[in-house]
């Protein structure tokens, strides 16, 4: 029998769940959230936008596929903590190269499994997402508690700042350093590139932006030139861009007014392609207000309802805060896409200038690719405008 470590998982409310320690030996508090998806947690762990956050997995059973070197999100893993049911005993993948315990211990990133991830699940849903502690070392129930509570509120945190480069650079499609080459599986045409002849250069603002995103612009038609979060309007202009391109991002969108000011500045002159967090910004640029939700849109299964053309795409989706619909009325924007489960809004587009974002990610194909067309209507606008047709 493999010898166990015991772990646990507190809650502010004073919950307590206590279970098998894997990966690193560490204490970590942060937000504690649920996703829905059942597979991708090599994604998930690696997106920047769950830095602060501890995920819990609805799946029950995680880690069969191990660990592989094309599908990372980031070059380490951005979660704070790992929460699973079951933690699979045997790692079988072609790809895999390590398993998900060995990889979390040398990132140091704790993880809890044998605990009851339904009930914490079921919690979160009906209360809204809390502070959390989890430790694999030996501490206390009340002390796990205490930590957790003196966690720092997600609301009014400005996490952008710690994932975001530092400085700008090219975004190179043959650069496998920076694991940029598209994944294709030998003997099959599944993922190969699909380039317009005609290239635009997209000024790419990252707020913590996901690999794949920058994979998506090129395989579309875009040289991607990549800025920190915190470059200002003239920094972007000196590069001479054809548009621009807001990231996805954690923490809480309301307390980035630096980033709102370059936003606005850059509105009225590039065409703009907004995801997740960049579909927040341009809330924000135009004047409106994002607010905290419940317990957030985390997962591979959120439908999403065009409201222009009555299409309905399955969308793989991390956010925790969303755009109140009434603070955007009358400033020049126009909702088109909004959440069936809650009603939330999901896509935005401006009356008048050649600007558009969605809330969701259109990039992570969680099984259908429903939104990758998005892309396209990307470039595609960026034609027209260079055509002088917009």
């Amino acid at each position: 029998m493999p010898i166990t470590k015991p772990a646990v998982l507190a809650l502010e409310d004073g919950s307590v769940f206590r279970g098998i320690a894997f990966g690193a030996d560490a204490t970590i508090a942060g937000e504690c959230v649920f996703n829905t998806s059942m597979t991708g947690y090599q994604e998930i762990l690696t997106d920047p936008s769950y830095f602060g956050q501890i995920v819990t997995m609805t799946a029950a059973q995680i880690g069969n596929y191990g660990i592989n070197d094309e599908d990372a999100e980031a070059a380490i893993p951005k979660a704070s903590g790992f929460v699973v049911r079951e933690l699979s005993p045997v790692v079988s993948n072609w790809r895999s190269r390590i398993s998900l315990g060995d990889y979390l211990a040398q990132n140091g990133i704790p993880g809890i499994s044998e605990v009851d991830t339904r009930s914490i699940t079921k919690k979160l849903r009906v209360e809204g997402a809390m502070k959390c502690c989890l430790s694999t070392l030996a501490i206390s129930d009340d002390d796990a508690v205490a930590r957790a509570r003196a966690w720092t509120d997600m609301a009014g945190s400005d996490y952008v700042k710690d994932v975001t480069c530092r400085e700008s650079y090219i975004w190179r499609a043959d650069d496998a350093a920076n694991h940029n080459a598209a994944y294709v599986p030998v003997g099959t045409t599944f993922g190969a590139p699909s380039t317009p002849s005609r290239k635009f250069r997209v000024a790419a603002f990252d707020y913590g932006a996901k690999r794949t995103i920058y994979r998506k612009l090129v395989r579309h038609g875009f040289e991607v030139h990549v800025f920190p979060a915190g470059a200002a309007a003239a920094q972007v202009d000196e590069q001479k861009p054809d548009c621009v391109f807001l990231s996805n991002g954690p923490g809480d969108p309301a307390a980035l007014p630096y980033i709102y000011k370059t936003v606005t500045d850059l509105l009225p002159r590039y065409p703009m392609f907004g995801i997740c967090l960049g579909h927040q910004m341009i809330t924000h640029a135009l004047g409106g207000t994002t607010f905290k939700l419940k317990f957030g849109h985390r997962g591979g299964n959120q439908p999403v309802k065009n409201i222009e053309t009555g299409k309905v795409s399955i969308t793989a989706q991390n956010h925790g805060f969303a755009t109140d619909p009434a603070s955007i009325k009358d400033r020049g924007a126009v909702v088109t896409e909004y959440n069936l489960n809650d009603n939330t809004v999901e896509g935005l587009r401006h009356s008048e200038l050649p600007v558009f974002c969605v809330q969701y990610h259109p990039e992570a194909a969680p099984g259908p690719s429903d939104a990758d067309p998005l892309f396209v209507d990307f470039y595609r606008m960026v034609e027209s405008r260079k055509a002088g047709r917009i």
